[in-house]
């Protein structure tokens, strides 16, 4: 099946469809999402990326990412995406959006209008081997040190979500 990508301006308003490795190819902006998902030790769900994935393979991330489907919600697309890579359901929030354009290498571009979704969960995974080569769950603080001392070993989408999606975290413990 021909995967496409919506393609959306800098304010994330739709502009049309384009197959998704050719807008990888092109670097056009699209919409995309990313999900955190953490446990009640209040430790981060990460994937590992299958090692046959076109960009990025068996480098780490977040729980789950992709890109919603031509008029599917975003809402509806995290949590078909959440179950078809990990095997999993739980109620998710749009904690925040933000824009990034990044080479992936092989000659590839993302740059996405990402949204992140954080939700929670002590399920196990049930990995989709053809998208996820391991997983593992870990503290924030671990997870920061290891990307200070192995950048490389993480997704650029991963990273720069990282940060934010841990001042969101502490913003929201200081509002209690």
């Amino acid at each position: 099946m021909t995967e496409y990508v919506v393609l959306v301006d800098k304010n994330d308003q739709p502009l049309g469809l384009m197959e998704k490795m050719e807008a990888h190819i092109k670097a056009e902006l699209h919409r995309a999402f990313s999900i955190f998902i953490f446990n009640s030790k209040h430790e981060l769900l990460l994937q590992q990326r299958a090692l046959s994935k076109y960009h990025t393979p068996g480098l780490w991330t977040n729980t789950c990412c992709s890109h919603p489907r031509d008029g599917e919600s975003l809402e509806e697309a995290t949590s078909r995406r959440l179950m078809e890579e990990m095997g999993m359901t739980t109620q998710l929030v749009e904690a925040f959006s933000f824009l990034y354009k990044a080479d992936v290498g092989q000659g590839l571009t993302e740059h996405e209008f990402d949204h992140v979704f954080i939700g929670y969960s002590d399920q196990k995974p049930a990995i989709n081997p053809e998208e996820v080569e391991s997983w593992k769950y870990d503290s924030m603080s671990n997870i920061k040190k290891d990307i200070e001392q192995n950048p490389d070993r993480y997704t650029v989408w991963f990273k720069i979500a990282f940060d934010r999606v841990d001042d969101y975290l502490n913003k929201k413990i200081q509002s209690l």
